[in-house]
């Protein structure tokens, strides 16, 4: 049977986003605490209803405000964001390009917004 180029991709797609539902079902390993996401890591779907949720909860800062908090500090644009932790201690992580090409990885307090570090 031939198939052409958009039927595969399709299908290796398809196939790749039911082995990625199926690993998201896992669960962690007896007697030991789920981990808390990495940012930008594997779990960006749990972090973003993790941010979604505290948003909403008033816990956290929106991260909208935080990337415009940045924008007026430094001239640029996001590369890429996500919630992690300092033991339990909410951070944003945010990568950061600057107009003359730098990549600046913030680390930044999810509930007041404070800027913790930008190296």
């Amino acid at each position: 049977m031939k198939r052409t180029l958009p039927a595969l991709v399709g299908a290796v797609v398809a196939a790749g986003l039911a082995f990625a539902g199926s690993a998201s079902l896992a669960e962690p390993a007896a007697n030991q605490p789920p981990p808390h996401p990495n940012s930008l890591g594997a779990d960006w779907r749990l972090q973003q209803d993790e941010a979604r949720q505290g948003v909403r909860e008033r816990r956290l800062m929106p991260l909208a405000a935080v990337i415009e908090q940045l924008r007026a500090r430094v001239p640029g644009r996001q590369l890429d964001a996500g919630l992690e932790y300092q033991g339990e201690r909410p951070i944003y992580r945010v990568r950061w390009m600057t107009r003359d090409g730098r990549r600046i990885d913030y680390l930044i307090d999810a509930v007041t917004g404070a800027i913790l570090s930008g190296n």
